[in-house]
């Protein structure tokens, strides 16, 4: 497998899979689920409402993943993924590492070669961008996984340094 690492908008990643750092709800909100939303169009927020009358009645709980459609993005599958909280008093990395798999997994059963991931749980959940970019890298590397092309999507050169970080200390695979 492949890792990338693109500072840019993860909505203009022309891939099979985007992955959306989404809230439970499925429906949207701020950061890059709101992003997702706006700019892949209403099909998204429709698929992900079937999804929430059907099998996800409370939410999609922390640590899964399940795929829609893209909608109007230049991608073909949306894998929305529900990261944690960050906590001080909790070690909740197994969590965040879950978003990862789980993502890598759904983009399996969608048979993608390609994912763009963000930094998921580093925005309002307040994950600490340096030890998240260590779980997600790590996560992926080890990932049993079919996918060929994996990419950091990084807003941030914050991000992106934290990511160039990880991998450097990752080492070659």
């Amino acid at each position: 497998m492949e890792i990338k690492l693109i500072q840019g908008d993860i909505t203009e990643q022309e891939i099979d899979v985007i992955v959306n750092a989404a809230n439970s709800s499925l429906l949207g909100g701020g950061g890059v689920d709101g992003a997702i939303h706006r700019r892949g169009g209403p099909a998204i927020l429709e698929e992900c409402r079937r999804l929430r009358a059907s099998h996800y009645g409370r939410g999609l709980p922390t640590g899964r993943a399940v795929g829609t459609t893209a909608g109007d993005l230049p991608a073909r599958w949306v894998v929305h993924t529900v990261g944690p909280v960050f906590s001080p008093a909790e070690d909740r990395s197994e969590l965040l590492a879950s978003c990862y798999r789980e993502s890598l997994r759904v983009a399996d059963e969608l048979g993608a070669s390609g994912v763009a991931f963000p930094a998921v749980s580093t925005g309002i959940y307040r994950w600490p961008m340096d030890d998240a970019a260590r779980i997600a890298v790590g996560t992926v590397r080890a990932a049993a996984t079919r996918v060929a092309e994996i990419r950091f999507v990084l807003f941030s050169a914050h991000a992106y340094a934290a990511f160039e970080r990880a991998l450097a200390e990752a080492g070659s695979p």
